[in-house]
């Protein structure tokens, strides 16, 4: 499906197949010299059908036309071997793109079984299979010809000016693109309607939710009319939009520190008894992936409340546990 959003822009719903999330938006933005293509979809038969049958219709040669992909994630990088062309730049930022270009060579992914370890997923019996990770499986091929772009940086397709801005949580490079004088964001992951973007603890170190959370603080203080995400509809609400985001977070920490009580747990067993808007009532039924990013999830928020103080953590067999301190 197509939908021009705004003069010279155009919104292309890119499926992916068994996937909850249903689509990608990519966005075509028409220049006078140069075009502008933002994400992909993934690196499988069905989204490559619709991408090619878009560019077709909007008559896109990608000679002429360059990629900006908003982060590492292979329903938004999936596609961009198969699109590139010798004249094509490619923007990413360099935290993402290193994992991006390694494809499924990248140490990015020597991360998981350490993840499935730590936060108990493979002690409750998950299964360490990363071939059914969809990240992993629909990857591009090795890439190694991007530009890199920092914070504040500038590109300039037809009558849009876009400032690249680093907004770190969803992933460690994730960009948003914002034209200032439009009052235009495209959101990529960031931020999304009704869906709340995933924040997973994939490694210790790095505060990721409080990282998420200080980037919605920066997005929330610009003037912006038109919100074009990753994902699912338009908005045009976005102060509104961070706001419901913030309070699902909220809410979310009192949840965790709830189920904790004065127990020591870790990740998999908080998620448990989290709430999850989901159809399955019973964890065991829950599937593979969903386990796997529920258990993310819980992860970023235990993650977040030991980092500033709240709760302690310890390690046992490997095995990543939280207590109120």
């Amino acid at each position: 499906m197509i939908e021009q959003v705004l003069p010279d822009i155009f919104r292309i719903e890119i499926p992916l197949p068994k996937n909850p999330l249903k689509a990608t938006n990519s966005y075509f933005i028409r220049g006078k010299q140069r075009n502008l293509l933002v994400d992909t979809g993934f690196n499988c038969q069905e989204s490559r059908q619709a991408m090619t049958e878009a560019l077709h219709e909007l008559n896109v040669n990608m000679k002429d036309t360059d990629l900006l992909i908003t982060h590492l994630h292979s329903d938004h990088a999936g596609l961009l071997t198969f699109l590139v062309t010798p004249e094509t730049t490619v923007w990413m930022n360099e935290a993402d793109a290193y994992i991006v270009g390694g494809s499924r060579q990248s140490p990015h992914w020597d991360l998981f079984s350490r993840f499935l370890q730590f936060s108990g997923l493979i002690a409750d019996g998950i299964e360490n299979t990363i071939e059914r990770h969809p990240g992993y499986r629909y990857a591009p091929e090795e890439f190694d010809r991007f530009t890199m772009v920092e914070d504040g940086f500038e590109i300039i397709v037809g009558d849009y000016s876009f400032k690249c801005l680093l907004t770190n949580g969803h992933t460690p490079g994730h960009i948003c693109l914002y034209d200032e004088k439009k009052k235009l964001l495209f959101s990529g992951d960031h931020i999304l309607g009704k869906i709340t973007p995933n924040i997973t603890l994939w490694d210790l170190g790095e505060d990721v939710l409080g990282c998420y959370l200080q980037s919605l603080e920066r997005i929330a203080a610009l003037e912006v009319d038109l919100v074009l995400p990753g994902h699912r509809y338009i908005l045009t609400d976005c102060r509104g939009r961070i706001k419901e985001l913030q309070e699902h977070h909220r809410q979310r920490l009192e949840n965790v520190m709830d189920i904790l009580g004065e127990n020591r747990m870790n990740g998999v067993e908080v998620a448990k008894q989290m709430k999850w808007d989901l159809s399955f009532k019973d964890w065991r039924d829950f599937p593979w992936g969903q386990k796997l990013f529920a258990t993310g999830e819980a992860m970023s928020h235990l993650y977040h409340l030991f980092y500033t103080g709240v709760l302690s953590l310890t390690s046992d067999s490997g095995i990543m546990y939280f207590e109120k301190r």
